[in-house]
């Protein structure tokens, strides 16, 4: 198998140089006959007088159509190549990127690299681009932060589509943290029951997803939409909302396994109000470990005002 590094992000979002310093570590580059695939031309240009042995080879590539499977096997006759890093351009699909990969070619590592200054320019007019770029890698490095940046807003804004990522703070003096935020949740998420309010159901939901220790024994309110599936244990239905991360063509269902009294008496698609006290259990709904609500009280209700919710505030 051909190990592949990609790394994506948007323009001048200081791709360029994370893989320069990268390819440049002794410790990275010991000499394996390396393909360097560059799809988009930034303000920085790579120094391969700064690579070892000269042993990295570029190719660029230069419309999205242009990736193709045989673009690739070609080159990787002819060069007998050891492993492939990928600068991506962030106004491609990363599908095309996927499709075009031959089948000995296997992903080592995705980074993400954002700038930290422009992120939420990006977020508020390409969301759909933007999201495309969180949905996969292991790492998501923010980079040029200050003291002024808005953490916890790029913390839900990777949380929202990618729970396993890595996230990193590097700042314009060269310090680096990694993400240690504790989102502001709009409720007391110390004691009391929880009366979620309809328009926190997706922050409490990641927030549960991510930390379903935090809430286990606590009491919760909510108003649910009703999932019937084989897939939910017996004696209970999934209690969730439609949520919308970036356009109305990537809407998805996002819910809690509910345990209750006569679950299968609440039709598929009706919404209830769920009175509940929370547990952690596993379940392969969940891949782990993940909350349960264990109902008290289920009674019928009507829609919300807005039936969708939303991650970013």
């Amino acid at each position: 198998m051909i190990p592949v590094y990609l790394f994506i992000g948007f323009l001048d979002a200081g791709k360029t140089s994370f893989v320069q310093e990268t390819l440049a570590d002794p410790d990275f580059n010991t000499g394996e006959k390396t393909l360097m695939v560059l799809c988009e031309e930034g303000e920085e240009e790579y120094d391969p007088s700064k690579f070892a042995g000269g042993n990295v080879a570029f190719l660029p590539v230069e419309n999205e159509k242009d990736l193709t499977v045989s673009l690739f096997k070609e080159y990787q006759r002819a060069h007998r190549i050891d492993r492939v890093l990928i600068e991506y351009n962030g106004m491609w699909n990363l599908q095309t990127l996927y499709d075009a990969l031959p089948k000995d070619w296997e992903f080592y590592q995705i980074i993400c690299v954002a700038d930290a200054s422009t992120f939420r320019s990006y977020m508020d007019n390409l969301r759909q681009l933007a999201v495309d770029k969180l949905k996969d890698p292991e790492v998501v490095l923010f980079n040029r932060c200050t003291k002024d940046t808005d953490r916890a807003y790029l913390h839900r804004a990777v949380r929202m589509v990618n729970r396993r990522a890595q996230i990193i703070f590097e700042f314009t003096d060269g310090s680096i943290q990694p993400d240690d935020t504790v989102d502001e949740l709009p409720w007391d998420n110390t004691k009391g029951p929880i009366v979620l309010k309809d328009e926190d159901f997706g922050i409490w939901y990641l927030d549960a997803m991510d930390n379903p220790g935090k809430y286990k024994g606590r009491e919760i309110e909510l108003l649910a939409y009703v999932c019937q599936t084989p897939r939910a244990p017996k004696g209970s239905f999934v209690a969730g909302r439609f949520g919308m991360t970036c356009c109305a063509e990537d809407i998805s269902y996002i819910g809690v396994i509910c345990l209750a009294k006569d679950a299968a008496r609440f039709a598929h698609r009706s919404w209830v109000r769920v009175k509940a006290k929370i547990d952690v259990r596993e379940h392969p709904v969940y891949g782990g470990p993940g909350p349960w609500l264990v109902a008290s009280s289920v009674t019928p209700a009507q829609p919300p005002e807005d039936e969708l919710v939303y991650f970013l505030r």
